[in-house]
C-alpha cells in the first residue's frame, strides 16, 4: 500500500488527488459544530458524519442521494497531546491525499455533522474498534491506480439507483478506500457488528407463535460497499443530537418577533 519510487504515475495521482479535493464556493453550513458540545457527547467508537464541500464530496452525494459525504471515528483520548501543545487529535478518517490520519473535532466546526453510535456496544469491543483504526494511522494509499480518480472527473448523467454503490466500490487500485465510510465499515465488520447485512430467510416451520415462522439470517457485505449515509440509515446506529441530550427546552428558545416587540417596548 505504499510507494517506494516517485514515478510519474505517483505524480499524476498527487494532482487529480488535489483536485479532487478542492473546495465548492458558497458553502455555508446550516448548523454548524460546536467542537466542545462535540466533545462532551462523543464516545470512543462513535461515527462523526460530515457534510463536505470538496469536489468529490459533490459526487459521493449524488450518488449515495445523502447530505453526507464523509465519515470519521472518535477514538476520544486514544491518542496522545501533541508535543507542540496544539489540539489533541480525537477523530481518525480517511483522506484521498492523505490516506490514514487523525485529526482535531475543531477541522469540522464550520461543517454540518451528525453523530452516529452503535448501540449496545461492548467495551471489549469498542477498544477493538478504536485499536483497529489507530493500527492504520498513517497507511499510505497507491495513488498510481489512477482508474479509481478518473471516474469523478467525468460528468454526471442519471444513473440507475441499483448501480449507484456499485460505482462507488468500483476500480481496482486502493484510491476506492478514500470513501472513508470503509475502513469503518471494516472495523465493525471485524467484531461482527451489523450496519446494513444482506437477509436471507431460511425455510419455515410451525411454532407456538405461527402457523409459519421463517429466520432471518445476516450475511456481512464487503466494507467496499459502504457509504456514509449507511450509518444514517442503519437500524442499529442510533442519531445522538448534541443539542437534545444537554437538556433542551423549546419553552426556553427567543423567538425574532419577540425579541423586537421587547424592543419596542423598550424605546
Amino acid at each position: 500500500m505504499t510507494q517506494k519510487t516517485d514515478t510519474l504515475l505517483d505524480r499524476i495521482g498527487r494532482w487529480l488527488a488535489a483536485r479532487l479535493q478542492v473546495a465548492s464556493s458558497g458553502y455555508e453550513p446550516y448548523t454548524p459544530s460546536d467542537p466542545e458540545t462535540l466533545r462532551r457527547t462523543l464516545e470512543p467508537g462513535d461515527i462523526l458524519l460530515i457534510e463536505g464541500n470538496q469536489r468529490i464530496s459533490a459526487v459521493i452525494k449524488y450518488l449515495t442521494q445523502s447530505t453526507w459525504s464523509h465519515s470519521a471515528l472518535y477514538v476520544g483520548d486514544a491518542l496522545p497531546e501533541p508535543a507542540d501543545g496544539s489540539e489533541r487529535p480525537r477523530l481518525i478518517e480517511v483522506n484521498l491525499g492523505d490516506g490514514c490520519v487523525a485529526v482535531p473535532l475543531s477541522k469540522y466546526r464550520t461543517y454540518n455533522t451528525r453523530i452516529c453510535r452503535a448501540n449496545g456496544l461492548s467495551p471489549e469491543d469498542r477498544d477493538h474498534v478504536v485499536r483497529f483504526m489507530i493500527q492504520r494511522l498513517g497507511l499510505k494509499y497507491d495513488l498510481k491506480n489512477i482508474t479509481d480518480m478518473l471516474r469523478y472527473f467525468i460528468p454526471r448523467p442519471p444513473v440507475p439507483v441499483r448501480w449507484r454503490r456499485r460505482m462507488i466500490a468500483f476500480g481496482s487500485g486502493d484510491p476506492t478506500r478514500a470513501i472513508c465510510s470503509t475502513m469503518i465499515a471494516e472495523a465493525y465488520g471485524e467484531i461482527r457488528y451489523p450496519i446494513l447485512p444482506e437477509i436471507t430467510r431460511a425455510p419455515g416451520r410451525a411454532s407456538a407463535q405461527s402457523s409459519y415462522m421463517r429466520r432471518e439470517i445476516m450475511h456481512i457485505r464487503h466494507h467496499s460497499l459502504y457509504t456514509p449515509r449507511d450509518f444514517d440509515l442503519s437500524p442499529y446506529f442510533r442519531i445522538v443530537k448534541p443539542t437534545l441530550e444537554y437538556g433542551f427546552d423549546y419553552r426556553q428558545v427567543t423567538w425574532g418577533e419577540e425579541y423586537k416587540s421587547e424592543d419596542s417596548r423598550s424605546a
